[in-house]
This record gives C-alpha cells, structure tokens and sequence, in this order.
C-alpha cells in the first residue's frame, strides 16, 4: 500500500546517498538513474548508458542494466515508508541497448507478505512505449536503519547522519516502524 506521506504522483525522488552507484550524483560513473513517484505504489526513472557502462563494445553491460532495474525496484521504498534491500533480483535481456540510449523503466509493487515485498519492472529504449530491453522480478526485504549501521563502514555512516538532509529522509521512515 502507497504511504499517507509518500511523494505526489510526478514528484521526483532523489538520491537516497550522494555515493550510490545507481542514483547518486557524486559517482562520476554512476548510472544517475532519476526516478519519479508513480499511481499506487509505482515508480519510473531514467538513465542515459554511458561509455563507462560498456560490456561488449557500443552496448551496455548487461550488469548496468540489472542495476538499473534493481535502483527503481528499490525507489519503491520511499512510496511506502519503509527501508528495503533487494532479496533477489531476476533479470531477463530481450534486446541489446547501445551507448548514448535513454532506458525509460517503471516499477511496481505486486504483493507484500510481512516483510517480503514483491514487485517487477521493465526497461524500455527510447521512451516509455519504445522496444522493452529488459524485465525484471524482485524480492526486497524491509530492514531497519541498524541494518546500515551494523554492517556499513563507520566513517560513512557517520557523514551521511551528520548530513541533516539525509537525517531528515531517515527520519520520514520511522513513522512507520
């Protein structure tokens, strides 16, 4: 179920940590993936595949591209107030995706079972009707912040909950214990 507070329809997500290879903007090779609350308990982002993000010469790696799945089936957390990290991820490759494509995904939720969340995406070329490039299929799982701290690196951990930014966005979880 979508949270009460969860983002508007349209309203952009943002980066949930500045390093995060998938959405961050201090990764200079990272995927900047930008991703949009969706209805209900869906989410939709974007990323332009890069040189850095080769596999096979001109073509996207195809673990970028699972990335890229995994990073908007975990935006899902934020529409609903919990913290979650991917269980599994299941990843099907239809067609390649050369360099300089913008992949349009959309995520949903499918079912939640306790602290198990389901849910699927799929990536498109060139817009959000174009060619699907591939699917995916996942399990998050919700944790706490402790999951963090108890098994990040303390110094970054500790910068990250200096950032009174990133406080506030931990904090708009807690509502929901």
């Amino acid at each position: 179920m979508r949270h009460p507070d969860a983002p508007a329809p349209g309203e952009l997500l943002g980066a949930h940590y500045a390093e995060c290879f998938g959405c961050g903007g201090d990764q200079p090779h990272g995927l900047h993936l930008e991703a949009r609350a969706g209805e209900g308990v869906s989410v939709t982002a974007e990323f332009t595949v890069q040189p850095a993000h080769q596999g096979a010469p001109g073509l996207a790696h195809g673990g970028v591209l699972a990335t890229a799945m995994d990073e908007t089936l975990g935006s899902l957390g934020w529409l609903m107030h919990v913290i979650a990290v991917t269980g599994r991820l299941e990843t099907d490759y239809v067609r390649p995706v050369p360099v300089g494509t913008t992949l349009h995904l959309s995520a949903y939720a499918t079912a939640r079972s306790g602290r198990k969340i389901y849910c699927s995406a799929i990536g498109r070329i060139g817009g959000p009707e174009g060619p699907v490039a591939a699917r995916a299929d996942g399990l998050f799982i919700e944790v706490k912040v402790e999951h963090f701290v108890d098994n990040g690196r303390a110094e970054e951990i500790e910068a990250v909950m200096a950032d009174p930014d990133q406080v506030r966005r931990a904090r708009a979880f807690e509502v929901n214990p």
